[in-house]
């Protein structure tokens, strides 16, 4: 009989607590599969998210506590992952997909479906399967973002994501042209999120991530109204008059009722490339304290860098073309925070900040 037994080795993993759920690990149902025998401890360790900003450490921490117990020759972990399914979403709508995640902003020219682009191939790189719904019906930019106008293929009755990096992409770029003008009313503009909702295979998604258009508008209104948003990501610059706009889009999600994951702050900071100067052209930290004051996460922070400009131009978003580049990097930290902040309010049925 093994000198270690299973409630001692799952006593010790309960002492890991996940710092956003802000429960333990095995109340979570994180450690599934668990085995000892002759001093050999092995689980799996299951995530919420492939995108888990703490998932080194949590590895560390098992490996720690376990070797602490006596009786423990070896410890080995499988670290996997398991979007959970939001509360939120019905069977009715998009019956494939897990969470839906909105990002928006209060104004245009902030740099939102650069976000959204990269937030949705960022978490692709994690391993999730992910979509991207392109919402600005009269300014659809995420076909030339992510270098594509083929048209999307029908199969029955319903139109088939055209797949780019390994992201399930639909825009009306990609219908209707991308340099057509829509001049299109409320109702219409209702009816073709709808269609795009849908009346689209999304197939099995862990995120749909939907770049909604700018303002508080027709489009905006009817995602909020009619889809079980996981929560919505506002992007800002750090400017005060652009975080007094960005913060009226906030507190219009709010009374609509749809959680909020938290502000992030574009266009942060630039560093000359020469001299390695760090300037605040648009002022600094902005969205952090705006974040504060209104007790939402503040989801990071992504430079000025000519580097994502020119990928963005170029059809590839900067994640995938440039790595290693201080961007890509800003961006990888923002799909771990939101994919971590996703999770938690996915497991509840209402929002996570009360109207106030």
């Amino acid at each position: 009989m093994s000198a270690i037994d299973e409630g001692r080795v799952l006593s010790a993993l309960s002492t890991i607590v996940d710092p956003d759920f802000r429960r333990d690990v095995v109340s979570l149902g994180m450690i599934k599969d668990l085995n000892v025998e002759d001093g050999v401890v092995s689980f799996t360790f299951e995530l919420t998210t492939p995108a888990c900003p703490v998932k080194d450490r949590f590895q560390a921490l098992a490996e720690e506590r376990l070797k602490a117990l006596p009786g423990v020759s070896a410890v080995r972990i499988r670290m996997t992952s398991n979007v959970r399914r939001s509360r939120r979403l019905g069977e009715a709508m998009l019956p494939g997909v897990r969470q839906t995640i909105a990002v928006a902003s209060g104004k245009g020219g902030v740099g939102k479906s650069t976000v959204a682009v990269n937030l949705a191939a960022g978490l692709g790189l994690t391993g999730a399967r992910v979509g991207l719904l392109d919402a600005d019906i009269y300014g659809p930019s995420v076909p030339a973002m992510v270098g594509t106008d083929a048209q999307p293929a029908i199969r029955g009755e319903k139109l088939v994501p055209v797949e780019v990096f390994g992201v399930r992409v639909m825009s009306i770029g990609l219908l209707a042209g991308g340099d057509r003008a829509m001049i299109w009313r409320g109702p219409m503009v209702s009816r073709a999120i709808q269609q795009m909702l849908g009346d689209v295979t999304w197939g099995e998604l862990d995120y749909l991530v939907i770049d909604l258009p700018p303002g508080t508008g027709d489009a905006s209104l009817t995602l909020a109204q009619q889809v079980p948003l996981t929560g919505v990501a506002i992007v800002c610059t750090p400017q005060e008059v652009a975080l007094q706009i960005a913060v009226k889009a906030l507190r219009m999600f709010r009374q609509l009722n749809v959680p909020i994951l938290g502000l992030i702050e574009n266009m942060s900071w630039y560093r000359c490339p020469r001299c390695g100067h760090e300037a605040h052209v648009f002022a600094h930290d902005g969205a952090r304290r705006a974040a504060a004051r209104l007790d939402v996460p503040f989801l990071g922070a992504v430079p000025l860098d000519e580097g994502i400009r020119e990928e963005a131009d170029a059809g590839v978003p900067v994640v995938v073309a440039r790595p290693a580049s201080p961007g890509a990097s800003a961006f990888r930290e923002v799909v771990s925070r939101v994919a971590a902040r996703a999770a938690v309010l996915a497991d509840r049925e209402l929002p996570a900040i009360s109207v106030r």
